[in-house]
């Protein structure tokens, strides 16, 4: 019932789509995953085509991806490091019948941005420099981490096409080329819409 109200449009509370999860990864939710509408209104700037590709940089519990493609005609991807939030994102878009959403286990440097048309980032390498609400202890906390992945994305970013579209939601803004021009923004700035435009 959930994907089908978020095709049609309707409205779904955060608590209702994070009781899809086990117990450890709802307890997170309101701290790492995307918050509905949030997911909503990136997925619609990314997706600005039928099967525009969208890469979730970092994609947690995978709920921006299932999300976004529920409610558009993109296709979804998440690449995210943690093999067993990777395994719960499939278990989810399996049995819910999503088929327009990949994830991919992988760490983000050993991804290549050309494969994809626009990307969603939620700060996903703020927990190597963050210690007040680890996901798991899995991934060390390491500050040259985070600009080592900062980096990458940000390099890859830059060697993307004019037109190229990207969605960061609290971004300390480390990972975006200055080919990048912020178009708009939501969430008292949170949220933030960006265009590739050199």
């Amino acid at each position: 019932m959930i994907f089908k109200h978020l095709k049609l449009n309707i409205d779904v509370k955060d608590s209702e789509f994070n009781a899809l999860y086990p117990v450890h990864i709802k307890e997170l939710a309101s701290r790492h995953w995307t918050p509905i509408a949030v997911a909503k209104m990136a997925a619609e700037y990314l997706a600005e085509t039928p099967n525009s590709k969208v890469l979730d940089i970092g994609a947690g519990a995978g709920k921006f991806c299932l999300v976004g493609a529920a409610s558009t005609q993109g296709i979804f991807y998440g690449v995210e490091q943690r093999e067993s939030l990777i395994k719960i994102s499939k278990k989810i878009a399996e049995k819910h019948k999503i088929s327009n959403v990949n994830f991919i286990h992988s760490n983000i440097n050993e991804i290549s941005f050309s494969d994809y048309n626009a990307f969603y980032f939620f700060n996903s390498f703020y927990e190597n420099i963050d210690l007040t609400c680890s996901i798991d202890d899995k991934v060390s906390t390491d500050k040259d981490l985070y600009y080592i992945y900062s980096d990458y994305v940000k390099d890859q970013l830059d060697k993307t096409p004019v037109g190229t579209r990207l969605v960061t939601y609290w971004s300390k803004w480390d990972e975006i080329p200055a080919s990048f021009d912020l178009e708009m923004t939501d969430c008292n700035g949170l949220l933030n819409f960006w265009k590739k435009i050199s």
